[in-house]
């Protein structure tokens, strides 16, 4: 049985904890073997490999000497390696600490590219899930062809059947993938357009819904549309009795009308229902590079209208486009960080583990790819959060490497101490208000 497509048949709070449980498991265990593998490699042994903090629920040695275990608290892990005074590999243990198979004892080579590898193992999940999606579910076929279409209601009904190539619509073009952005925007706002399609080598006119519908094709995680009863599929009629035949219809009436409540008037099922909702303001980066807060229903893209054919991506086309994916995530974090800290854009764009709980329940609750979507994301996140300059985080023992580098002699144990108390306090006020605002002040 495939356990993530099982996963939302249980909703509510048991969703959210075992989505969360499940993605932070995943990208703890990859950070964490990151360590062990590469520690190993520079020929430093291991003692202990934890998923989890606590009691031991589960444990076994291997032929190496390393205990592998399961503790009770799934919220993170760590690699204790030989000679360790801790789990955080800071201090000796006043007997094998100096050994060359020990942290503190193996050149400053072995330990930097050791720290170094749990973030770049974070880097490398998000990179080879973001290719491997790519890779098993193919991209559109040019030109675009139908493989199948929606029930809808009769006043957007369509005459388009599976297996139709679409050569223009209102007589142009789209020109996908180039130039398609662009050509959907010039299509009219209406309830039907006249699609010009190739069917069994003939060429004829037929009528069909805007390409780019008023559609739920997803719902951001904890948005006003997360908290309301729409659902991925619906069809939006109209807002606040204005006609919505487009997606960008509905960011139209979003935009004129800002955070104030909106009744939905929605299609699902055969039936007609009323739903209302009131956008939020997110975060949104802008051309020029800056982010600037705009009211949003957090309704997904709406997508094309039918499902299209697909061709399969080459290997190497995916790994292209899967170490973009990678770094336009660690640009966006660091921009987003960057204006919250110079009070560009809400504080509320900050999440804690209150807020990723929720997101990981949400994204579960949406399908499998959602919900691997979601840890791929979360894992560039986590990787880039531990390579921040603060003591206790990886970033922080590279600088210490790195101290050590210039100066020839590592920190004195009283200067780590300090620092590691300095970070502890950063990392937790910085955890306590994120938890607040997930709780309070951003409800």
């Amino acid at each position: 049985m495939d356990f993530i497509n099982f996963i939302p048949n249980f909703g509510g709070p048991v969703l959210t904890i075992l989505a969360f449980v499940l993605a932070l498991s995943v990208i703890v265990a990859i950070h964490e073997y990151g360590h062990y593998i590469v520690g190993r490699w520079s020929g430093i042994e291991a003692e202990v490999f934890s998923i989890g903090f606590g009691p031991v629920i589960w444990s076994r040695t291997d032929r190496r000497g390393t205990r592998w275990q399961l503790a009770a608290l799934p919220l993170g892990g760590y690699v204790k390696f030989l000679g360790d005074g801790n789990a955080a590999s800071v201090g000796g243990d006043g007997e094998t600490e100096m050994a060359r198979n020990t942290m503190l004892g193996a050149p400053l080579w072995a330990r930097a590219v050791t720290v170094a590898a749990g973030p770049i193992f974070n880097f490398i999940l998000s990179f080879v899930i973001f290719a491997g999606l790519l890779v098993s579910l193919g991209q559109p076929m040019t030109p675009l062809t139908v493989s199948s279409v929606p029930d809808w209601p009769e006043s957007r009904a369509m005459e388009l059947e599976p297996g139709d190539t679409i050569l223009r619509i209102e007589g142009e073009p789209l020109n996908y993938p180039e130039g398609f952005g662009a050509a959907l925007d010039a299509l009219p706002s209406a309830p039907v357009l006249d699609y010009e399609v190739e069917r069994d080598g003939t060429r004829m006119t037929l009528r069909g819904p805007h390409p780019a519908p008023s559609r739920v094709q997803s719902i951001t995680p904890r948005s006003a549309a997360d908290d309301s009863g729409l659902r991925i599929g619906d069809l939006i009629l109209s807002m606040n009795g204005t006609p919505v035949y487009s997606f960008m219809d509905m960011v139209d009436v979003v935009n004129a009308i800002g955070a104030e409540p909106i009744t939905l008037s929605v299609w699902r099922d055969g039936a007609v229902r009323e739903e209302i909702l009131t956008p939020r303001m997110v975060a949104i980066p802008q051309e020029d590079g800056s982010m600037r807060d705009e009211p949003k229903m957090g309704i997904g893209n709406g997508g094309l209208f039918f499902e299209p054919q697909t061709m399969t991506v080459g290997l190497w086309e995916a790994m292209k486009l899967g170490a973009q994916q990678v770094w336009f995530i660690i640009v966006q974090s660091l921009n987003g960080l960057w204006h919250i800290l110079s009070g560009a854009i809400s504080t509320c764009n900050l999440s804690g583990p209150v807020g990723i709980a929720e997101t990981a329940g949400s994204m579960a609750s949406q399908g499998a790819e959602s919900f691997i979507t979601f840890i791929a994301v979360m894992s560039t996140a986590i990787g880039l959060l531990n390579l921040f300059p603060i003591p206790v985080l990886d970033g922080g023992h590279l600088v210490f490497h790195a101290w050590e580098a210039v100066t020839g002699k590592p920190p004195s144990d009283g200067a780590l101490r300090i620092l590691m108390a300095i970070g502890l306090s950063l990392i937790g006020t910085l955890m306590l208000f994120a938890i607040a605002n997930d709780l309070f002040l951003c409800p």
